[in-house]
C-alpha cells in the first residue's frame, strides 16, 4: 500500500462536515503572525553606530519567538539585514517608510517617530 492510499484511506474515516474532530477549525484558519493589539513605535536610531543609520521598531507584547518570525519576514522583504532582541526589531538602514507599509500588511499597526 502506498502513501497515497493510506492518506485516502485514512481520509475516508474522517467525518463528512466541514467541522474539525476536535473543534478547533477557528484556530487552523489564524494566520502564522498574531495579531498585535498595540500600536508599535518606528524609530531612526543612530547613535553608537558612528553614524549609520538604523530603523528600530518597538511596542511589541509578543513572545520573543514570535517577534524573531516577524522580524525574519520583514529583513526578507526589505532585502536588508537586521536583528531581533529585547523585545524590538532593528533594521539595517533608513527604512521607517517601508518597514510602516510592510508591518501594516502584516496587519499590525504602526506609527513612525
Amino acid at each position: 500500500m502506498d502513501w497515497k492510499s493510506s492518506l485516502q484511506s485514512l481520509k475516508d474515516t474522517l467525518p463528512a462536515d466541514d467541522t474539525s474532530i476536535e473543534g478547533n477549525e477557528a484556530e487552523a484558519s489564524t494566520p502564522d503572525i498574531p495579531v498585535e493589539k498595540a500600536r508599535l513605535d518606528i524609530i531612526l536610531d543612530k547613535k553608537g553606530r558612528k553614524g549609520k543609520a538604523a530603523t528600530i521598531v518597538s511596542g511589541f507584547t509578543l513572545p520573543d519567538s514570535e517577534i524573531e518570525e516577524i522580524a525574519r519576514k520583514l529583513k526578507q522583504r526589505l532585502g536588508t539585514g537586521g536583528s531581533s532582541r529585547g523585545g524590538e526589531i532593528l533594521i539595517q538602514g533608513d527604512k521607517r517608510r517601508e518597514t510602516a507599509d510592510a508591518l501594516t500588511a502584516m496587519g499590525l499597526k504602526c506609527r513612525i517617530i
